[in-house]
């Protein structure tokens, strides 16, 4: 795990579980309560399928909640590249309990290690350039940072955590305000430490964001013959940012116009499970 994963690693893994668990337990799991009193096992879990690891400390949490003698012993970590048909941990303990855990802990196994491989085929497209790929906040509800941390294993970039941490002014802000410049103006008063952007759908409002002193602009679904003079126009007054139905390989001849991000909604919104499996041991 890099230091940015490290730093990044959420700290609501523990309730994020026990929301899960509590959704699928509910009063009791009343299969598992078949399962023979004292009964024990050894389970491996699998990948079917060439993926990046992501999820592990949700895994362990799963069954740290649900017993303290379930022992779960890893062999890759998040981030890490596995391969079709390998076994990335063992899990053994109390046969009830793992069988009550089994779906938790893969569902959320799955999910982060979708978003960080779809994020690592991005990521791979332009690992010789200094444009970076961000995520979005299309995100799943109540997932978000255990997503975005997903995004970082990936080796792409995170664009805001959510509508706190940097101000992102849209079409409808400006409408309000009046213009990109007033706008603008009062984001910096307001918030004279955060991050100030700017959307802009053609290059007079480019050249308005600019002026205004924006610290990042994006071209949102600009054509393409526009991206390169809005890189002309900006001489590094700001960092441009292009974002709108940005799709895998148009990614490197984006890149090559010289913007600074692009940022990719499906990062995390449009995300396919990985296929894996829990099968006990003989």
């Amino acid at each position: 795990m890099s230091k940015e994963q490290a730093s990044a690693l959420p700290d609501d893994v523990s309730a994020s579980v026990r929301i899960a668990l509590d959704e699928d337990i509910g009063s009791g799991d009343v299969t598992a309560s078949l399962v023979a009193p004292g009964a024990t096992i050894t389970a491996s879990v699998w990948c079917r399928e060439c993926a990046v690891l992501c999820g592990v400390n949700w895994f362990d949490e799963v069954f740290r909640q649900l017993h303290p003698g379930i022992v779960v012993q890893w062999r890759a970590g998040d981030g890490d590249g596995v391969q079709e048909n390998s076994i990335v941990c063992t899990v053994t303990g109390p046969a009830a309990p793992i069988l009550t855990g089994e779906r938790t802990a893969i569902n959320f196994l799955q999910l982060l290690s979708g978003t960080a491989t779809t994020a690592r085929r991005y990521a791979s497209v332009l690992a010789d350039s200094s444009t970076q790929v961000l995520d979005t906040r299309k995100t799943l509800p109540g997932l978000r940072r255990a997503q975005k941390y997903a995004v970082l294993c990936g080796g792409c970039h995170n664009h805001r955590i959510g509508l706190f941490d940097a101000v992102l002014i849209k079409d409808n802000h400006i409408a309000n305000a009046g213009s990109i410049t007033k706008v603008v103006a009062a984001a910096r008063s307001g918030n004279p430490d955060l991050t100030i952007e700017v959307e802009v759908k053609d290059l007079a409002e480019l050249d308005e964001a600019l002026s205004a002193g924006s610290d990042v602009v994006m071209l949102d679904n600009f054509p393409r013959t526009d991206i390169g003079e809005a890189v002309a126009r900006s001489r590094g007054r700001a960092k441009l940012e292009i974002s709108g139905n940005v799709a895998l390989e148009d990614l490197a001849e984006l890149a090559s116009t010289g913007v600074d991000y692009i940022s990719v909604g499906a990062l995390t919104k449009n995300v396919r499970a990985i296929d894996f499996s829990m099968r006990f041991d003989d």
